[in-house]
């Protein structure tokens, strides 16, 4: 099933948010619909035919979405900026990636090896993976086929049969991605895909007795919420959740590249990643002329913002009006207080673009904004706001940076700026987040374990940590010995007495 409905469902206007104009219309699954895709999912499971092949039959048909993917990119990533309202720059640079979570995948099951267990006694005691069954992953609006392919390449090479529920805000490229899938040799029915809302759909998707997995990426108290439900099942769960990612910057950082470093950090994709640079905190000594220079490049990017398809726009919207106000309500509540100062944006734009002439008031559209000074205790310091609002603080000590940076309850990812290499180590080991970066940020590849600490969520995505995730192992243990002696040492309830016990 991919986005069919049956019986009376709502149906779902997705709209681009540059523009406000009504892409397409999906129909959301209804409740008789998630129970007919689990069914069928389980039915294709207990088939075999994909969930029983050889690895490297797996392996084939992953490389040839891979490639198969990779002929749709352009195609693909124009959809991505229509749905999302993010640069055309930016989703051609993330999908020309996307095939190499397929690729990696494919040579994992290519080279993963079995592993026979030092069992004591004349016992071959040999452990392999085997598929979960079926699971349910539900993928947010930020980066939609990206996240899903994440969390799909090591679901589906693990023999798994997989249902997704995309964002209702922008399913299009995730629908679009399983018909490739299936075109290019993967059975029916292991990969499904089910529009709808969460509140809805993906409640009634992962209460289903039958999902043996749950991932989701998306807020902490959904999160919560939904972690509740899959216990009761005794369901396996990986949830990667909200962010607040503090970038350090110390004094002997290289200034402009640390400025370059967390304006991308802060502004790629409008500020909507859960590992956003959203908490900014330079060191004393270099802090005025950081902060010079990065008003300088937070101006250049909110100057060349106009129409996403615009190969030269610099920054697109957020997802939503709805998401608009929220960041608007956010910031006029921090106003109200009285602390700190916003240095520069703050409102929504309007008016028309210098880069193309592009109208902003017809979209979603909030430039680059920084506040500094804001207290530990405000609501920007410590909660997600999802949008190009950061902000930025003064530190003195090494120490006072560290106690800065861990002063949240999340703990995804984190930066850190410093030409000190021992300093880069060190701080790096002391900052509680599931990825650091060093003199970079946002780095992100197939092989490199993801996921966060406190907060931030349970489990990790990527890597082989994922493919393990998604599979169980199996002990299979054959006695070797002979007949007589088997004979000799294993009647338990010998008169002898001489039965070996475990």
């Amino acid at each position: 099933m991919t986005g069919a409905s049956s019986g009376h469902s709502e149906r779902i206007p997705v709209l681009n948010p540059a523009t406000g104009d009504e892409l397409c219309v999906v129909d959301s699954a209804s409740p008789s619909d998630v129970v007919k895709a689990v069914v069928n999912a389980e039915d294709v499971y207990k088939a075999g035919q994909w969930s029983r092949s050889p690895a490297v039959y797996r392996s084939r048909i992953l490389s040839n979405i891979a490639r198969a993917l990779e002929s749709r990119v352009p195609d693909l990533a124009r959809i991505e900026t229509l749905q999302t309202g993010r640069t055309i720059r930016e989703m051609n640079a993330q999908l020309r990636r996307l095939p190499e979570w397929l690729d990696y995948y494919a040579a994992l099951l290519r080279t993963h090896e079995a592993t026979v267990a030092p069992t004591q006694g004349k016992l071959l005691n040999y452990v392999q993976r085997i598929p979960l069954g079926v699971v349910a992953q539900i993928t947010p609006f930020n980066h939609p086929l990206l996240i899903a392919l994440k969390k799909i390449a090591p679901a589906v090479a693990a023999g798994n049969s997989v249902i997704v529920k995309p964002s209702e805000l922008a399913p299009i490229t995730l629908l679009e991605f399983a018909a490739l899938a299936e075109e290019a040799g993967l059975p029916a029915g292991v990969l499904s895909v089910l529009p709808g809302r969460g509140a809805t759909v993906g409640n009634e998707l992962v209460s289903h007795p039958s999902i043996r997995k749950v991932d989701i990426t998306a807020g902490t108290s959904t999160g919560r919420a939904l972690g509740g439900i899959v216990g009761r099942n005794l369901a396996s769960y990986t949830a990667e959740l909200g962010g607040k990612a503090p970038i350090v910057v110390f004094d002997d950082a290289h200034i402009d590249n640390a400025v370059n470093g967390a304006a991308f950090a802060s502004f790629i994709a409008s500020g909507q990643t859960c590992v956003s640079g959203t908490r900014i905190i330079v060191q004393a000594g270099i802090y005025n002329e950081f902060l010079d220079r990065f008003l300088e490049k937070t101006e250049s990017v909110r100057r060349r913002m106009g129409d996403p398809l615009n190969p030269a726009s610099s920054m697109g919207t957020v997802i939503s009006v709805h998401h608009l106000s929220r960041i608007e309500a956010m910031v006029r509540r921090f106003k109200a207080t009285g602390n700190g100062q916003i240095l520069t944006g703050g409102e929504r734009l309007g008016g028309n673009s210098v880069l193309d002439g592009f109208q902003f008031e017809q979209g979603a559209f909030f430039p680059p904004t920084v506040i500094s000074d804001v207290e530990v205790e405000d609501e920007l310091w410590r909660e997600e706001v999802f949008g190009p609002v950061v902000v930025v603080k003064r530190f003195g000590s090494e120490d006072e940076g560290i106690a800065l940076a861990n002063n949240s309850k999340y703990g995804l990812g984190a930066g850190i700026w410093t030409s000190d290499l021992s300093r880069a180590h060190r701080v790096a080991a002391d900052i509680e987040a599931g990825v650091v970066w060093v003199n970079t940020h946002h780095r992100n590849d197939p092989s490199s374990p993801w996921g966060g600490m406190k907060e931030s969520g349970i489990g990790r995505e990527n890597g082989v940590e994922a493919f393990h995730a998604y599979s169980q192992s199996k002990s299979t243990i054959i006695n070797i010995a002979s007949t007589e002696e088997s004979a000799r040492t294993d009647d338990w309830f010998s008169e002898a007495g001489a039965a070996r016990y475990g």
